[in-house]
Parts: C-alpha cells; sequence; structure tokens
C-alpha cells in the first residue's frame, strides 16, 4: 500500500463534500498535471490511502483520511465543453488527463494544519507538502511520514 497527500480548495470541494456524497465516493476529476497524471496512471492503486488536504484555506491542512477506490481511468470533463476542464485536444480515443475515485474513510478529530507540520518539520524531512516550491496538488507521503502525521492528529 501507497500513502499520497491530495489537495483540495475546500470552498471548491472539501471533506464534508466527500463525506456527503452517494457511497462516500468521488472523482478526484479536473487535474492537470502530467506528473500526476502519471502517478494516478503507474502508481495509484486501489486501497492506497491519502490524506484530505484543504488548500487555499482560512487554515490550511489536513482534515481527513480517504482510500484510492479504482484504477485510474479517463477524466469526462477534459472532454465536457461545458466544463472548466475541458481541454480541446483531448478525446475519448486519445484522452490527456486520468482521473481516481476516491472513498472518504474519517474526518480527522482536529485537522492537522501547515503550521503544526511545519512546527514538526525535522520529524518530517522529505514530505514533499513542505518543499520549497511544491505546487503539486498530489503528492507522495513516505510510511513514517504517515504515522507520524497521524499521531499528531488532536496536538
Amino acid at each position: 500500500m501507497a500513502y499520497w497527500l491530495m489537495k483540495s480548495e475546500p470552498d471548491v470541494f472539501s471533506i464534508d463534500d466527500l463525506a456527503a456524497r452517494p457511497k462516500q465516493t468521488e472523482p478526484w476529476n479536473g487535474v492537470r498535471n502530467y506528473q500526476v497524471r502519471n502517478m494516478f496512471r503507474d502508481q495509484f492503486e486501489i486501497g492506497d490511502e491519502a490524506f484530505f488536504y484543504h488548500s487555499n484555506a482560512k487554515v490550511p491542512g489536513i482534515y481527513g483520511v480517504m482510500k484510492v477506490a479504482s484504477k485510474a481511468y479517463p477524466d469526462p470533463t477534459q472532454f465536457d465543453p461545458k466544463s472548466e476542464y475541458y481541454d480541446p485536444k483531448a478525446t475519448p480515443e486519445a484522452p490527456r488527463w486520468l482521473l481516481v475515485d476516491v472513498k472518504f474513510v474519517r474526518k480527522l478529530a482536529a485537522p492537522v494544519t501547515l503550521a503544526t507540520l511545519r512546527a514538526h518539520e525535522p520529524n518530517l524531512k522529505g514530505l514533499a507538502l513542505l518543499a520549497p516550491g511544491t505546487r503539486l496538488s498530489v503528492v507522495p507521503v513516505r510510511p513514517t511520514h504517515w504515522r507520524y502525521i497521524l499521531g499528531l492528529e488532536g496536538r
């Protein structure tokens, strides 16, 4: 099993939105970065776990846990001219963008804020989220970092 951190702006889609979805499952759509697309295609497996991170929030941080619920498949928003994620170069025969379905596991008792993560940076050395210049919406999390971050819950 691999671990991930997946970012979403809470005013667009939040951990509460995921929890409220039918079967508590939702396609993680709209990703338009080739590196993340390749992670979805080549590294994501059903059952992998991911932190749900609220970015561009009043208090950015990890607010919940979810699981990968599908293999990667073409993101249908790339084909919809009415979608903000439309890509005129993508076709059903040659899709450019992939997504995975995610399933709600739980909200954290209290968020692990970005400030808390930064305060524990010596113990989280190598966590991509804390690296200068990291802008990816999906990043891998080492198992040791996963366990350490879960230990910060509620602090």
